[in-house]
């Protein structure tokens, strides 16, 4: 697994961790899961470490969006910034990166600016569904099977 990770494997043309970047990363590809790991796991905890103020939820806030924009950014370690915007802004998944980083910048303006308990909790519910909507972009099908999911769930005959 290691090899196909890092294309040490000669038949394998193209490597995970977009080693064609042009020269313009300098990390070696152990540096570049180490960056990843770091990345990941300051976002997770960040996440977990918000939990703890959750009854302020303007401190929430600020720690559960900049875990979400940590854990999010780490992949672009692996894949290198260039190809993780051109993921992130593909045709299949531009409008739920929209939604999720007008989601991230709705609950920076509640909670910095508007200083709402409310309208932040509101923005961080909304925020992590924008997420999770997000996440299942990269799934093939996902979307699909969940919005199939939620519309048999949710008909009502009246």
């Amino acid at each position: 697994m290691w090899k196909s990770l890092v294309g040490d494997d000669e038949e394998q043309g193209e490597s995970l961790l977009g080693e064609d970047s042009g020269g313009l990363c300098s990390l070696s590809p152990t540096q570049r899961i180490y960056g990843f790991a770091a990345c990941l796991i300051a976002g997770l905890a960040c996440m977990l470490l918000s939990m703890i103020v959750f009854a302020k939820p303007i401190k929430f806030a600020l720690l559960f969006t900049f875990g979400n924009v940590l854990a999010v950014g780490s992949t672009a370690f692996l894949l290198g910034p260039a190809q993780q915007l051109g993921m992130m802004f593909d045709t299949a998944r531009v409008f739920a990166t929209a939604i999720y980083i007008g989601c991230v910048v709705i609950a920076l303006i509640c909670a910095l600016l508007i200083h709402d308990k409310l309208l932040t909790i509101i923005a961080i519910i909304i925020e992590i569904g924008a997420l999770i909507w997000y996440s299942l972009s990269y799934i093939p099908f996902a979307r699909g099977m969940v919005s199939e999911l939620m519309i048999r769930l949710c008909h009502t005959e009246i």
